[in-house]
């Protein structure tokens, strides 16, 4: 059993801000600050511990708002060197970000200024939601500003910061609602020198596509014209979901026609029937019976049956290829019918199905035991 990401926020957290505080600020009461932070903190889990730093920083942190923010800022370390596996120690961090989420919308200019310099050191993406809500025009024309600024942690934050789906995060309603305020900043971004912002940009277009398909597609069709491999990703991973979902728009975007001259030839559910607690291999035969080369997204669903007997469909990903005149392509995937936390199988009738390009061309039932 993984160990509680709580374990790696312990009182060291608070005790090492504190001498930092103290080393800034020589009149900080560190002690009361630390033992503040010690009341009730073996309770409490990650988030919530960086809450209650936050709060006890609020009550000892000299003079208000900008003088505190000012102080807290000075005592930062390096910007982060690298974009990934940078392990829990960013999380030191996120005590300081929660405090200006919860205690600096009234100081626009210090926030933004304080989270510029957090967001290169952790991430900002949580605590600048709040700005974007309650002052909306002023945040995205600071954020158009650092498109273009040399560090890519700020980058990243426009879009990831931005996201109206992001995880673990309160949705952006607004933007939720219409993406049209913030897809300047996406289309700066599109083409950034690096992976760790286009991803952003894709998972942000992949966020706008489960409200807004149309409109993902019509972004993602302008964004693919006279598009390098670098953008074709970002196009690609941002209709990822309307892809799995069969939605035609999003094929004709990534260049792939009906594929009505790919026919299944042979459809197999191996063992049959399958048994809960073990698992069974979808073998899946394609042949192209035109004379053009057809290129194809091959994917299968499964109706798994539900406890009132009605059935519940999850797509698989299979494969994205090119068939000759005449060739014939052999899939197969194992699926498990184990139970799961996240999945409880019931006997009975299920149904797999073959999607070729979004549209289904192929359907047998079975039936797990």
């Amino acid at each position: 059993m993984a160990e509680p990401l709580k374990n790696h926020f312990g009182p060291d957290i608070f005790e090492r801000l504190a001498d930092q505080l103290r080393k800034k600020h020589r009149r900080f009461p560190r002690d009361r600050f630390v033992a503040a932070c010690s009341n009730g903190y073996d309770e409490l889990e990650l988030l919530p511990r960086a809450r209650h730093i936050a709060a006890c920083l609020q009550e000892h942190l000299p003079g208000e708002y900008p003088e505190a923010i000012e102080l807290l800022v000075s005592t930062l370390g390096p910007p982060l060197e690298k974009t990934e596996n940078n392990g829990m120690a960013p999380f030191f961090y996120l005590p300081h970000t929660l405090f200006v989420r919860e205690f600096g919308l009234d100081y626009f200019e210090e926030s933004m200024q304080a989270q510029y310099e957090l967001t290169q050191r952790f991430s900002a993406e949580f605590s600048i939601r709040p700005f974007l809500e309650q002052h909306t025009k002023a945040t995205l024309k600071r954020l158009k500003a650092w498109t273009t600024d040399p560090s890519v942690h700020v980058r990243r934050l426009v879009s990831e910061g931005t996201r109206p789906r992001l995880p673990w995060a309160g949705r952006l309603r607004a933007f939720q609602k219409d993406p049209s305020p913030v897809l300047p900043l996406l289309d700066k971004l599109k083409d950034d020198s690096e992976i760790y912002v286009r991803r952003s940009v894709a998972n942000h277009l992949n966020d706008i596509s489960k409200d807004h398909p149309e409109l993902a597609c019509e972004v993602a069709s302008r964004w693919n014209k006279r598009a390098n491999e670098n953008r074709r990703w970002v196009v690609q991973h941002g209709l990822r979901s309307l892809v799995k979902q069969g939605f035609p728009a999003a094929f004709t975007v990534l260049g792939y026609a009906p594929a009505d001259s790919l026919t299944v030839t042979e459809l197999t559910v191996e063992p049959e029937p399958p048994r809960i607690g073990e698992s069974a291999a979808i073998r899946i035969h394609l042949q192209n019976e035109s004379n053009q080369t057809v290129a194809a997204i091959v994917d299968f669903g499964i109706d798994y049956r539900k406890a009132n007997g009605g059935s519940q469909p999850k797509v698989f990903k299979l494969k994205n290829c090119e068939l000759k005149p005449g060739e014939e392509l052999t899939l197969s995937k194992t699926v498990s019918f184990r139970q799961m936390t996240t999945r409880t199988h019931y006997p009975g009738h299920h149904r797999v199905f073959v999607l070729v390009n979004g549209t289904e061309v192929a359907d047998r039932e079975f039936t797990v035991q």
